[in-house]
């Protein structure tokens, strides 16, 4: 089966207190970005689309090296929007779509094959990467079937019920779509909600309508699934790539 691969590396990171986009803050010596574009490129995709908005000169120049397609995302309209932008580049393609986050660099390469070959064996429209927290609060909420890899649902924090809430399963921002059923879902997802953003988790209530097959696969190592988001965070990640 064909891969893709889609990086989100647009943001501005706000809370990082500093106006340089956050996928371009380096950790040892090196932008975040470029630890992700090096797993992805182990994966040896057919192509990767980096999504750039914030500074996307610099983003661009600073990734250049690689082999990738940018796509600008511009206005930044959510993550939803962001993928969007890839489908030009990936017109044509049939396969599977990675999605991965440019300020997340810790996910494995191991982690990532066996996140693949879970959705491939489990013949599934979409994947979601899980982890399980002592303290998931603030993270969506993984809600299976019992004793099974199918996902029913995929609930925010702040929607979840209070038997919900008891989930310590989250959802890490990393997924695998099948590349026609994406775009196609993201064409009927709208930007109903108080940010007025287009959200990638709602291709998943299109999925869940449809009666798509969505199923999870969790990383034993929690630390993986962690994003960048402040200079404290970034400290942090350092430690863990050295």
């Amino acid at each position: 089966m064909s891969l893709a691969i889609v990086i989100m590396a647009a943001g501005k990171g706000t809370r990082m207190e500093s106006d340089l986009a956050k996928v371009l803050h380096e950790a040892n010596g090196r932008p975040i970005v470029e630890y992700v574009l090096e797993k992805s490129l182990s994966l040896d995709p057919e192509k990767i689309v980096l999504i750039i908005g914030h500074q996307a000169e610099k983003v661009r120049e600073a990734t250049k090296k690689f082999p990738v397609e940018w796509a600008l995302q511009e206005p930044q309209l959510g993550t939803g929007h962001a993928v969007m932008q890839a489908e030009h580049a990936l017109r044509g393609f049939s396969g599977d779509v990675l999605i991965l986050s440019g300020d997340a660099p810790l996910v494995s390469r191991s982690t990532l094959d066996r996140l693949l070959e879970n959705h491939r064996r489990e013949q599934a429209v979409a994947t979601v990467l899980t982890a399980t927290l002592a303290n998931p609060s603030g993270y969506g909420r993984i809600i299976r079937q019992e004793n099974s890899s199918t996902v029913l649902k995929i609930v925010e924090h702040r929607d979840a019920s209070g038997d919900e809430l008891l989930v310590r399963e989250i959802n890490s921002g990393v997924y695998v779509f099948r590349a026609e059923e994406l775009f196609d879902a993201l064409k009927r997802i709208t930007n109903d909600n108080a940010q007025r953003e287009y959200y990638l988790t709602d291709v998943f209530s299109v999925c869940f309508r449809n009666g798509s097959k969505v199923t999870a696969f969790m990383t034993e190592k929690a630390d993986e699934i962690r994003g960048i988001n402040t200079r404290e965070q970034l400290l942090e990640a350092e430690r863990l790539l050295a």
